[in-house]
């Protein structure tokens, strides 16, 4: 009965990557969008576990998840062995499981009992969880590529008809808006970097933990480095690692917190001596209806022979924070008009 056979992917992992990046969707992050829409999924099918999987060119991130509390988890056909799911992690291999399998066939899959499929009942999704049958759709964005899967699996074997099969196409459908919104995002996020990209002082924009740079305005460029976009921004700007701005990154995105480093001596790239900066790292959410910080916004301050300019670097960052807070929350701008301190740079 093995006959599923996964055809050529329609987009490539590093594509499927990169739409992930755009949209702001590769990491593991948990987002309360995914977990309803996870949530709904399982009541729908009345399966135990459902999750809403994203699959980059290295891991599957399950950003939104459904587990039942550990005493209510079925040990079906486990033997009597009860799996406590409560703990699952949020990310697995991107050859782990089945979804991977939905990704590359384009299409929907639904195995009621995965041990008529010789190569699938060793599956170390059987082993670690007892998974006896699973149901799972691709889940496209509005432009047709497939980011990953909504999906449900069950410890005991069962016949997925026809009703939890569309039920569950319909829900992955649901998500369109969500990515609409997103990219919809992007472009007031464009409209900002427009802004960004006339001021005199540098600035970036990173995301995640690894300071993946989404953004840098022309006079980041011109001190500091072109850089490709989305690049690793601490390997490919060494020159601000060495002096620990990204160090200071990294406390501002773990701790929420607005973050100066005060000094940092430098020769930037558009001058033959050295130079001393303030770099202001506010971090912001980047995704709408996002609850966690996702991002750091680094503002740059040349003070060499001013000190006093670090304030003025810190009351511009806490500015764009407010304005990528409007952003996300859907809010119209407050600071149309208005002046940024200290200078003719109109936001």
């Amino acid at each position: 009965m093995d006959s599923l056979t996964p055809d050529h992917p329609e987009h490539s992992a590093e594509e499927r990557t990169h739409r992930l990046q755009v949209l702001g969707l590769n990491s593991v992050e948990s987002e309360a969008t995914f977990d309803r829409v996870a949530r709904i999924a399982a009541t729908l099918t009345q399966a135990p576990l459902a999750m809403v999987n994203f699959i980059n060119n290295e891991r599957q991130m399950f950003r939104g998840m459904y587990v039942p509390p550990s005493s209510e988890v079925p040990d079906g056909s486990t033997d009597g062995i009860v799996f406590d799911l409560s703990d699952l992690a949020r990310e697995a291999p991107s050859d782990y499981g089945f979804c991977p399998h939905v990704v590359a066939q384009g299409a929907q899959l639904a195995l009621d009992d995965v041990f008529d499929y010789p190569r699938f009942k060793g599956n170390a999704l059987v082993n670690d969880l007892g998974v006896r049958s699973y149901l799972g759709t691709p889940l496209r964005d509005h432009n047709g590529m497939i980011l990953g899967t909504v999906c449900v699996a069950d410890m005991k074997p069962r016949q997925w008809g026809r009703e939890p099969r569309e039920g569950m196409q319909q829900l992955s459908e649901t998500l369109l808006s969500e990515f609409k919104l997103r990219d919809s995002l992007l472009t007031q996020q464009q409209q900002l970097f427009a802004i960004f990209d006339r001021a005199p002082f540098p600035i970036m924009l990173t995301e995640g933990p690894d300071h993946l740079l989404r953004y840098a305005n022309a006079t980041q460029g011109d001190a500091f480095g072109l850089v490709p976009r989305l690049s690793r921004g601490r390997q490919a700007l060494s020159g601000l690692d060495s002096v620990g701005v990204f160090k200071t990154m990294d406390q501002a995105f773990h701790t929420g917190q607005t973050i100066t480093l005060p000094q940092a001596q430098l020769i930037p790239y558009n001058s033959s001596t050295p130079k001393t900066f303030s770099f202001t790292c506010t971090p912001v959410k980047l995704s709408p209806g996002a609850t966690v910080i996702s991002g750091v916004l680094t503002v740059a301050m040349d003070i060499t022979g001013q000190p006093s300019r670090g304030n003025e670097s810190r009351q511009i960052a806490a500015q764009f924070q407010d304005r990528f807070e409007q952003m996300g929350s859907g809010v119209g701008s407050r600071m149309g008009s208005g002046q940024l301190a200290g200078g003719d740079f109109s936001l």
